[in-house]
């Protein structure tokens, strides 16, 4: 590794330190409709968050949960906090593109039509909420 590579590897780790966060690779489900829980709590209350997640009907509502549990815990770890007393919110939740089965269905008269299983990747980043500044 270079080391302009190594000194951008480094302050990333460095940075990582002090945010609170949760990743989720390859989950088999299409970024579209994984997109479409991560709007519902996109800058909400953590608790508010997972009552959303807990009574969601959509399948995908479990894994987020799951996820979004996962990164209080990361906070409650590197900070020592308890999550209750520090007002944590949801910051950040982006859902990216993972990558795709691809398989073949049968069609008439001997063609074949592609059928592409979607996955993603689900990164949630907590963090306490901001106060407005008054002046």
């Amino acid at each position: 590794m270079g080391v302009r590579k190594q000194n951008t590897a480094d302050t990333r780790k460095e940075a990582n330190k002090s945010r609170y966060f949760a990743v989720l690779k390859n989950c088999p489900t299409s970024p579209r409709k994984m997109r479409l829980l991560a709007d519902l709590v996109r800058g909400k209350d953590v608790y508010l968050a997972l009552n959303i997640l807990k009574f969601n009907p959509k399948e995908a509502s479990g894994r987020l949960e799951k996820l979004l549990t996962s990164a209080i815990a990361n906070y409650e770890a590197k900070t020592g906090e308890r999550p209750e007393d520090s007002n944590l919110v949801v910051k950040e939740v982006f859902v990216d593109s993972g990558m795709q089965m691809k398989r073949l269905r049968t069609a008439p008269q001997g063609r074949a039509n592609r059928i592409r299983k979607r996955s993603n990747h689900v990164t949630i980043v907590v963090d306490k909420k901001q106060e407005p500044k008054t002046k």
